[in-house]
């Protein structure tokens, strides 16, 4: 049996065609025959403008939006002037041929075009009924009382059209309620003005059919009107690059109920996406996000919705999402549809995305969702995976956590140096020497309300956030602050300031520490900024960029927490660093490990050989200090010989110290911790954790 040929699309067209426009006509010429116009009963004004309402129709309007009503006929000004003045069957056999026009034209379903028949039925059939009932007449020209019962039909016209498109929608999608989507008003406008316009070709009809041609031009106003309108819409809606929706649209319709499934929020920012522009030029950058929307759209189901958010971030909307793990095998599908390269100008351009997922179920509202797959999307990038999920405990994203936030942005704005926010100084000892040759800045914040705010806890709270920036720039000013003073009383250290991954990301904080540097006429050797492995993985290319032109100034770069990241050997090799600082995991179990012992030393052979300093955190006691002494560490740094300090205390420290080398064990007494301040008594761990 030979196999069934699939239909032809055009095939498929002209039987719609066909379909549509018969049983229009057929219904036309019944309802003109009962209504007496085949008999020559109406005249010549009848016929021109129900020639004229079936040829507007051959371009009809088209707000945003997927309903039906959303469709808007410029025949309606002839068919309601044809209600008003002849009655309700001539006007709705014009219409009916009116809207099987539009809907060949417009390429509709023969079920779309039939929905849209029945609302234009049952409007004017409406309209009809008020005029009629209310004795309108328009014989001997409109007055004031007639103005008021055309705008009463007109009035019934668009409730009764809109009532049937919503009795249409609501027996189709199975007794659900319709999703509310925030609409502009450019259909009800467009329609109220054709309408109105109705009277105006009746009285020009009466005067002369000659005259009725003259109402294209104000039919042409309202298609420009209802086409701004559009245009309008669409870019309040849409993203003008890639054609995809833009946040708006994707908090309108997070906003929306969905209380039968659960959803998900998809957040993909692009990793080393700021490359492509530079070697490539932001024009070439357009065209690969571009690139990257298609394959997204491609990709992803059309019951979900994918957006761009701006700049390198698009999201998706999955909405039938079971639980975390189905949610992650989405992510892993986005991120295998960035596995093939990107066709770029004839090159192929190799690109990847960091993913992070939010869950949405409950009450809980889009602008919460959002800010949670932003929090896992970063939290993928400081850890180096393509992919997060949040946690539904998550401390970043309790409304205590968020307080902290606020409280803490207050602070930044409003309170002087000092008076909240705090730094402390940390010495740092040259082994060899037992010199003093330098301190690390710590940050503390004493809270109004919850007192001592621990570093790990403010910097958990801030880093995700833009506060973060904020709180970089008050530190690096007092900081550099600091050091000018220590300048002039002929002290001079060389201090080093933590800077997040948010910071070095931005690519302005050379700009500012350049202008601080000059501003209090400090040396840019004086200065040094410590930067994590995590910080490092989540761009590189960024980082790379950032902090050579750091070090072209003379800042010197020490790469922190070596050991507990996921970067390669490489990194030391590429980036213009000065020291590696060993974590305070490793020296702290020297003493007693011989694992950890044994990557100390390895370390310290790996940066002497490539010409950096080693610099050992968390040094509590004299064992693992001269463990390091052995393994040839040049720098040590912790409560051995003092906790951190303000900076008044600091200068106290500094007037009693006396230089302590390994081999001088009977001055260790006098090297020793010294308490600094009540609030670094036995309430504060004893292992800080460090800004």
């Amino acid at each position: 049996m030979d196999a069934v040929r699939p239909c032809p699309a055009g095939s498929r067209h002209r039987r719609t065609v066909i379909v549509t426009t018969v049983p229009a006509a057929v219904t036309a010429v019944v309802l003109l025959w009962l209504s007496g116009a085949l008999s020559g009963d109406l005249p010549a004004a009848f016929w021109m403008t129900a020639l004229l309402a079936v040829l507007v129709d051959a371009r009809p309007y088209l707000v945003p939006g997927r309903r039906a009503s959303a469709v808007v006929l410029p025949s309606i000004s002839f068919t309601f002037a044809i209600a008003l003045a002849w009655g309700a069957a001539p006007a709705i056999a014009v219409q009916l041929v009116a809207v099987a026009v539009a809907g060949v034209r417009l390429r509709h379903s023969l079920r779309r075009t039939l929905h849209l028949g029945l609302q234009h039925t049952a409007a004017l059939a409406a309209a009809a009924a008020v005029a009629g009932a209310a004795s309108l007449r328009l014989d001997d020209g409109p007055g004031w009382w007639d103005t008021v019962l055309i705008c009463a039909a007109a009035v019934s016209w668009i409730v009764a059209r809109y009532a049937i498109a919503g009795l249409v929608r609501g027996l189709t999608t199975d007794g659900r309620p319709p999703a509310r989507r925030r609409r502009g008003h450019a259909d009800l406008l467009a329609t109220s003005a054709l309408l109105l316009l109705g009277p105006v070709v009746l009285v020009a009809a009466g005067a002369s059919p000659a005259l009725l041609p003259l109402a294209l031009l104000a039919l042409h106003a309202v298609h420009r009107m209802v086409r701004w309108a559009g245009e309008s819409e669409r870019a309040s809606r849409f993203d003008a690059l890639t054609g995809l929706p833009n946040r708006r649209t994707l908090q309108a319709v997070m906003a929306e109920r969905a209380p039968d499934r659960r959803r998900a929020l998809l957040l993909l920012d692009l990793d080393r996406f700021r490359a492509v522009n530079d070697a490539l030029g932001h024009g070439a950058g357009d065209r690969l996000l571009t690139r990257v929307a298609d394959r997204l759209t491609a990709v992803v189901p059309a019951h979900d919705l994918v957006v761009r958010l701006g700049g390198d971030e698009f999201a998706v909307l999955a909405t039938r999402v079971e639980d975390p793990a189905s949610a992650r095998r989405i992510a892993e599908h986005l991120a295998e549809a960035f596995s093939r390269p990107f066709p770029l100008d004839g090159t192929p351009v190799e690109l990847s995305a960091s993913i992070g997922i939010a869950l949405q179920s409950g009450r809980r509202d889009g602008s919460t969702l959002l800010r949670e797959a932003e929090s896992a999307m970063y939290e993928a990038k400081q850890r180096g995976d393509q992919m997060a999920v949040h946690g539904p405990g998550a401390a970043e994203h309790t409304p205590d956590r968020l307080t902290l936030v606020a409280d803490l942005r207050d602070a930044l704005r409003h309170d002087p140096p000092g008076d909240g926010i705090v730094l402390y100084y940390q010495p740092q000892i040259a082994i060899a020497t037992g010199e003093v040759v330098g301190v690390e800045a710590l940050l503390r914040w004493r809270h109004p309300r919850r007192g001592m705010v621990g570093p790990a806890e403010l910097l958990r709270a801030a880093e995700p956030t833009p506060v973060m920036r904020l709180l970089t720039a008050r530190v690096l000013e007092e900081v550099v602050a600091q050091l000018a003073r220590w300048r002039d009383d002929r002290r001079p250290l060389r201090a080093a300031v933590n800077v997040s991954a948010r910071d070095l990301h931005a690519g302005d904080i050379a700009d500012r520490v350049g202008e601080l540097l000059r501003r209090y006429a400090v040396p840019a050797e004086m200065l040094q900024l410590e930067i994590t492995e995590s910080a490092l993985m989540a761009d590189p290319h960024r980082v790379l960029e950032t902090t050579t032109r750091l070090n072209r100034m003379g800042v010197a770069i020490s790469l922190d927490d070596f050991g507990t990241g996921y970067s390669s050997l490489q990194h030391l090799r590429r980036l213009p660093l000065t020291e590696v600082k060993i974590d305070r995991s490793f020296v702290l179990g020297m003493a007693t490990d011989a694992g950890d012992a044994a990557i100390v030393r390895s370390v310290v052979g790996l940066a002497e050989s490539l010409g950096l300093r080693a610099v050992a955190e968390g040094v509590e006691d004299e064992v693992t200090w001269r463990l390091l002494a052995a393994a040839g560490c040049h720098t040590a740094q912790g409560w051995f010989h003092a906790r951190p300090m303000p900076a008044a205390d600091l200068a106290d420290w500094l007037g009693r110290y006396r230089p302590v080398r390994p081999g001088n064990r009977g001055e260790i007494d006098s090297a020793s911790t010294v308490k600094t301040s009540s609030d670094e008594g036995a309430g504060w761990p004893p292992s800080p954790a460090k800004r």
